[in-house]
């Protein structure tokens, strides 16, 4: 039992480490106040690490209070993406038709969003989607977002 939480907490521990060496907060707005800390919008930029020049962003809520600003509370799983070619277009190496890009951590364990990148070769262009791991009311919340190709730029798919 004792080496079951401890798997837990490590892995939890380096879920959160993970999602924060990845994003950079933009921008945030307070949503609820709390005097321990507002819940709030924040925007997060994320750049995919194998298609230089494209960044997502996503919005999603962080909740605030006691349990947010000790990074134990969990956050609610509505999530917005929008995805853009911000600079000139290389790909590090052959383009997985789908794959898992960024994770981020929405509660101590077990409830994660992701971002998941599938290329669309018809019409050569990278979708994003983001969604949560965890289902609530019977459906996972998601978005989504797609960057086309200029002309000349074909996406190498492994």
């Amino acid at each position: 039992m004792k080496i079951t939480s401890l798997r837990i907490g490590l892995a939890a521990v380096g879920a959160l480490l993970l999602s924060s060496a990845q994003g950079e907060e933009i921008a945030s707005v307070n949503t609820n106040f709390h005097v321990t800390g507002s819940d709030r919008v924040v925007v997060e930029a994320y750049d995919d690490p194998v298609v230089q020049g494209v960044t997502c962003y996503v919005s999603r809520a962080r909740t605030g209070g006691i349990k947010g600003t000790l990074g134990i509370a969990e956050d609610p799983t509505e999530a917005s993406i929008a995805c853009r070619q911000v600079g000139p277009l290389n790909f590090t190496g052959p383009v997985k038709q789908k794959d898992d890009v960024f994770s981020v951590s929405m509660s101590l364990i077990f409830k994660s969003l992701h971002v998941v990148r599938v290329v669309d070769t018809k019409r050569n262009a990278l979708v994003y989607l983001t969604y949560s791991d965890r289902v609530v009311s019977g459906s996972a919340k998601n978005s989504v977002s797609a960057v086309p190709m200029p002309p000349g730029t074909t996406i190498p798919v492994k």
